[in-house]
């Protein structure tokens, strides 16, 4: 494989500096979108506070099944320009949608087979993308199916139970503390707020709480792997049945087994104490060869009319059963 610099240029003109990796061999190829979660972002899932390392094993991965991978620097993170804490919600679906018209475009790349892999936040903004004519497959990596809130306060709910007893005592004392924030930044107007004292991406915060994902799930229109560890804390599991019942076509979900948010396998309980411990060790192998494996099969194949099915895999493993 190997990797040529491309810079996507964003409704607004800003360049998003990225990296298209290309399979061994001649052209055009199929290829995916990586997108990535939430914050400073670069093309391979790090900040400085974060390294998810989640874009070179990616794009290896697919590469090894003849498929291209563009992932870029959010704004304000890695060679992108800009202030992260002054771009929304909405600006970062619209620089995932610039991305795939300039992946579509790319003369390396088949206009005819193109997917989108979105981790998280990223796998909401994939969501949108599922009724685009110039997209083919999407990959869900931990989103959601719900409105942002909900799924905002299922993750407080969720961590908060992992706390360390001593800091469980103080729950409801932080909990009165984090509503009143809430309501605090519900309330702001500018891109930036101080809340707590601390700069926060006000304007993405309103703007994610109001997004419902399950409008987008609704209309997606082209075949859907959807995939959550059973220890992911940030994100509801059983959101796996929603994706199922809400997308109109293929959808193959998988709950697989001490996966957590982090991509990242844990046999032990579920903390977000655990996440630099975690953060040390690679991605799964196993779900890189699961995604690589499914995109391979949508996008190298001949397009035709493919009929609705619905997948579910059983709670204790990570096998489909139609």
């Amino acid at each position: 494989m190997r990797d040529i610099e491309m810079a996507v240029i964003a409704d607004d003109a800003v360049p998003l500096a990225g990296t298209l990796t290309l399979p061994e061999g001649p052209g055009p190829h199929p290829a995916v979108l990586l997108l990535h979660g939430s914050g400073p972002m670069d093309r391979d899932g790090n900040s400085t506070k974060l390294r998810m390392d989640l874009g070179a094993p990616l794009a290896a991965a697919m590469a090894a099944e003849g498929i291209a991978v563009l992932r870029y620097d959010r704004r304000g993170a890695g060679d992108t320009p800009g202030d992260w804490r002054t771009a929304g919600f909405t600006d970062n679906r619209r620089d995932a949608s610039a991305a795939v018209r300039a992946l579509a475009a790319h003369p390396d790349i088949r206009p005819d087979a193109v997917g989108v892999v979105g981790h998280s936040e990223g796998a909401v903004h994939a969501m949108a993308l599922g009724a685009r004519p110039d997209v083919k497959a999407l990959v869900l990596l931990a989103g959601f199916a719900r409105v942002g809130e909900d799924a905002f306060r299922w993750q407080g709910r969720s961590v908060s139970r992992t706390l360390p007893a001593p800091v469980r005592l103080l729950l409801p004392v932080l909990r009165a503390l984090a509503e009143r924030q809430l309501a605090r930044v519900k309330t702001t107007t500018t891109d930036v707020a101080r809340v707590a004292r601390i700069p926060v991406n006000a304007r993405w915060m309103r703007e994610m709480l109001r997004h419902d994902s399950r409008t987008d799930l609704a209309a997606v229109r082209v075949p859907v792997l959807a995939v959550t560890g059973d220890k992911d804390l940030q994100v509801d599991p059983a959101d796996l049945d929603e994706i199922s019942r809400l997308v109109p076509g293929e959808a193959e979900v998988h709950r697989i087994p001490d996966l957590t948010h982090l991509l990242r396998r844990d046999t032990g309980r579920p903390s977000v104490g655990s996440y630099r411990r975690l953060l040390r060790g690679p991605v799964d192998p196993d779900l890189l060869a699961q995604v690589a494996d499914w995109l391979g099969r949508q996008l190298h194949e001949t397009p035709k009319e493919t009929s609705a099915v619905k997948r579910t895999a059983p709670s204790g493993g990570s096998e489909a059963a139609q």
